[in-house]
């Protein structure tokens, strides 16, 4: 049985009424906010990690790097060269970064010798033949291999040769000692390039 408006006591309706009114304050409000947080979410997703560490857009190769707990052998050797301030840069650059377990790799002591401050020259040649001008991105990088009959050479900014091209499906570095790094991650945009992760530190020779 219904009763027509009127006859419904004046608090109730008064209570229903301002029912009414929060519930659509409510939901004008949570829907840009559920929307921000979904904006958030999403932008976060997308930001690719390395060593543990988001690696952002945004920000520089160095300040980036230095977050990354797979890459501080790496970030100690630029320090030990000198050359943050250079990758720091506005570049572009492309960088082929080694993490630790490719360091590890090397000789017994070798690192240790490198960054003495009295190899600081040989330690920076090392460094810039992992480095090409230019954000190269990995599908450029195929194609630029696809395009060279299945080779594809780099000029890094120590000058010297790396030769690329694509094995089991993966991008396979060679350096001038004809020693072998493989890209283990790929695309890891930054402000002033772009990072490749290799498995193995590249010989300029």
């Amino acid at each position: 049985m219904k009763f027509p408006l009127k006859e419904i006591p004046t608090v109730t309706r008064n209570l229903t009424i301002i029912a009414a009114a929060l519930a659509a304050t409510s939901s004008l409000v949570a829907a840009p906010a559920f929307a921000d947080h979904h904006k958030t979410a999403m932008a976060s997703e997308n930001v690719p990690t390395v060593g543990g560490a988001p690696m952002y857009p945004t920000k520089t190769i160095v300040e980036n790097a230095v977050n990354s707990q797979d890459h501080t052998t790496l970030v100690a050797a630029v320090q030990a060269a000198g050359l943050v301030e250079a990758l720091s840069g506005p570049g572009p650059f492309t960088v082929f970064a080694p993490t630790n377990a490719a360091f590890a790799k090397l000789p017994a002591g070798t690192v240790e010798t490198l960054v003495k401050p009295e190899n600081k020259e040989t330690l920076a040649g090392i460094l810039t033949y992992h480095v090409v001008s230019g954000r190269v991105s990995a599908s450029e990088l195929i194609g630029m291999i696809e395009a060279n009959g299945g080779k594809a050479e780099l000029t890094t900014l120590n000058g010297g040769t790396l030769t690329a091209a694509v094995e089991g499906g993966m991008v396979v570095l060679t350096d001038a000692a004809g020693g072998k790094a493989t890209v283990t991650q790929a695309d890891v945009f930054q402000s002033n390039g772009v990072i490749h992760v290799t498995d193995t530190v590249s010989l300029p020779g």
